[in-house]
């Protein structure tokens, strides 16, 4: 009888085992485990990717915007998009002097490696032209700034632009030196993905 017994105790704490391990291995295998309904119910939150929009410096002309052709003897082309919404006044003067033939002929009277290269005096020496208005007009300053490749009117001070302006061809971004010169974030990441004169922001009529 103690015999039985003892086989029956055996018998029992073997299946209380086998049964503790297989609960055990059951978890192991179906990985995280809810611990509430209130916890499986909630889905964990992503965060959206932001989209950014391309500048409007950046991006090719379409259909309707403005788009001039300097040719240049012994090079060749440059085309640039202007921005009449933004200044209206340097996009207008420049216009009418290529239509009238103010700058057929004309030099690019100042031409500074890794820099810029100017132009627009009917003298070629840097010291004339007016606008089309005669004498001068007011600095147009708004968002667009002087990245690499942008159009600029040169000037000799503050609201004193006439004929002359310069492509930026800046190559260096100035990262270190950006939190200077009033840029916002974005203006920031176009100076650091083109190069230009960031100093100029603010001085010289993007247009």
């Amino acid at each position: 009888m103690k015999r039985i017994l003892f086989l029956l105790l055996i018998t029992i704490l073997l299946l209380t085992a086998c049964k503790s391990k297989s609960d055990s291995s059951i978890i192991d295998m179906t990985g995280p485990v809810n611990l509430s309904s209130e916890e499986s119910s909630e889905e964990e939150s992503v965060p959206e990717p932001v989209a950014t929009e391309p500048s409007e410096q950046e991006t090719s002309p379409v259909s309707g915007e403005t788009v001039v052709t300097i040719t240049v003897k012994d090079f060749g082309d440059i085309k640039i998009k202007l921005f009449p919404e933004k200044a209206p006044k340097a996009v207008e003067n420049f216009l009418t002097h290529a239509k009238e033939g103010y700058y057929d002929g004309v030099i690019f009277h100042r031409v500074m490696n890794d820099f810029m290269i100017q132009g627009g005096d009917p003298t070629g020496t840097g010291y004339y032209g007016e606008s089309i208005w005669g004498g001068t007009f007011e600095d147009e300053f708004t968002d667009l700034v002087p990245i690499r490749g942008s159009l600029c009117m040169a000037n000799s001070g503050a609201d004193s632009n006439g004929s002359q302006f310069f492509i930026v061809q800046t190559t260096n971004s100035y990262e270190a030196y950006l939190d200077q010169f009033g840029l916002n974030d974005s203006q920031k990441e176009l100076f650091k993905k083109y190069g230009g004169t960031p100093w100029l922001y603010g001085v010289h009529t993007v247009f």
